[in-house]
């Protein structure tokens, strides 16, 4: 009997591309008795014929055919359709090529059915999560998105909601997260979506600065104040007057400094150096840092009232690491956006170069994926961003995951990317299977409704077991 099918209402078209018309109409009865529409090529130029006429959702072609082989039909279909590739048992090395290609996956013929059913299954599991991810990000309007802030994860949501509750006062804003995370990005966008977007936004660095320097940047000077001042000039908070001023890395400025923001702040005035008159000022404070400035208070670095009259709301920045549903739609925002500036076509990431990014900590955050991509984008010869291309950081990354597989994947339900979904739904089930089998694999197999190989092989996939004599 053949099991209903685990999603409804998808009624998928699936494309059979096979010279063997017996595996042809097989394929397509049980297909068909499944509830998938159908259509069959009996070649590669037939397929790709039938493809360039008409929309598939899935395209199932074997490898051997007789002019166009099935790797070229997927080479040369491009995006029409995904692909599962059927191949010998002694062609396992080409599947695993043809998926690095770009195919979906591959089964092994003769067909076993259970294994078919599964693997129809895995792809129905991609598609709807395809589509609840295209309609999540159609859905997705000004309510969740400030201009050059790229994200979708639900963190960022929040800060976003935040902010906008933020727009109607002039509260001053402590953002803090790590170095990357985007955090003058954010008091931007704090300043944008404020009354004051018609004025100034100015942005300091206050650990760049030599602090000799650093209060008559903040507050000007009088000409003659001392050496090298030529003239009066005016300093940051005058520049900013009406608009946002942005102290970035303000736990490093020193204590005598420190006194005189907190009375700027609490007073609404300024004064020069060199000058005895309170100069009154309408700007808004937003500051970021590094540092633990609670720590620093304890130690006597920072002061208590400062830190108070600073952090009247408090945004932390998660780092990429921790929202890694945003590296997806981040990384074709920084393809848009180098390719346009570089006078280059855009590249696409295939299935295998997209894991490797996900797979990555990016402790540099999303500057550090900005400067990947970009790099990507100038090294790859094809149409496509080739992991060759990727930094040796990230390789090595890959490599140690390899040597020392993990054995549990957990994805936040919140995590919209089809790749990390798909290979945990399948993690899950063959460890639950085993562990209700007490290990056998031969049962557990039977449970997932796979054939023994096919068991075995995702063992080794997945770094579940070592290596077994039944795959030699």
């Amino acid at each position: 009997m053949i099991p209903a099918r685990s999603i409804d209402p998808l009624q998928l078209r699936i494309l059979v591309i096979d010279d063997d018309n017996e595996v042809r109409l097989s394929l397509q009865t049980v297909l068909e008795t499944l509830g998938y529409l159908t259509a069959t090529a009996a070649t590669g130029e037939e397929g790709l014929e039938t493809l360039a006429r008409d929309s598939y959702d899935l395209v199932i072609c074997d490898l051997r055919l007789p002019g166009i082989s099935g790797m070229e039909v997927l080479k040369q279909s491009g995006s029409a359709a995904p692909l599962i590739l059927m191949t010998a048992y002694g062609n396992q090395d080409i599947a695993t090529q043809a998926v690095h290609a770009g195919a979906f996956d591959y089964i092994s013929k003769p067909i076993n059915p259970d294994d078919l059913i599964f693997t129809l299954r895995k792809f129905e599991e991609f598609e709807r999560l395809k589509r609840e991810n295209t309609a999540l990000r159609a859905s997705l309007s000004d309510k969740y998105s400030f201009k050059n802030i790229i994200a979708q994860s639900e963190s960022f949501k929040s800060i976003f909601e935040t902010v906008k509750r933020l727009s109607q006062f002039n509260t001053t804003v402590m953002i803090t997260g790590e170095s990357g995370t985007g955090k003058e990005l954010l008091a931007r966008a704090i300043h944008e979506s404020s009354a004051r977007r018609g004025k100034g936004f100015i942005a300091i660095n206050c650990g760049a600065i030599p602090e000799q320097l650093m209060e008559s940047e903040l507050f000007g000077h009088r000409k003659g104040a001392f050496t090298d001042a030529s003239r009066d000039k005016k300093g940051l908070f005058e520049e900013a007057d009406g608009g946002t001023l942005f102290l970035d890395e303000v736990g490093e400025l020193p204590l005598h400094l420190q006194v005189k923001l907190l009375r700027a702040l609490q007073e609404h005035s300024i004064r020069r150096v060199g000058d005895e008159q309170m100069i009154p000022i309408d700007v808004r404070v937003v500051s970021a840092t590094l540092r633990n400035l609670e720590a620093d208070v304890e130690n006597g670095r920072f002061r208590e009232d400062l830190l108070y009259r600073l952090n009247v709301v408090s945004i932390h920045l998660p780092p990429l690491r921790e929202r890694k549903e945003d590296i997806p739609v981040l990384v074709d925002h920084f393809i848009q956006k180098h390719s346009k500036r570089l006078g280059i076509p855009a590249k696409k990431v295939p299935v295998d170069v997209m894991q490797l990014l996900l797979e990555y900590e990016w402790r540099g955050n999303a500057r550090e994926l900005e400067n990947c991509m970009e790099r990507a984008l100038v090294l790859s010869q094809s149409n496509e961003i080739e992991s060759e291309a990727l930094p040796e950081a990230v390789l090595r990354s890959h490599k140690r995951r390899i040597h020392g597989v993990v054995k549990t994947t957990v994805i936040d339900n919140d995590n919209l990317s089809i790749k990390q979904r798909a290979a945990a739904l399948e993690i899950d089930l063959i460890q639950r299977a085993l562990a209700k089998t007490g290990g056998n694999r031969t049962h557990a197999a039977k449970i997932l409704e796979i054939s023994h190989r096919a068991l075995l092989y995702k063992l080794k996939e997945y770094g579940l077991s070592g290596s077994d004599p039944d795959l030699k």
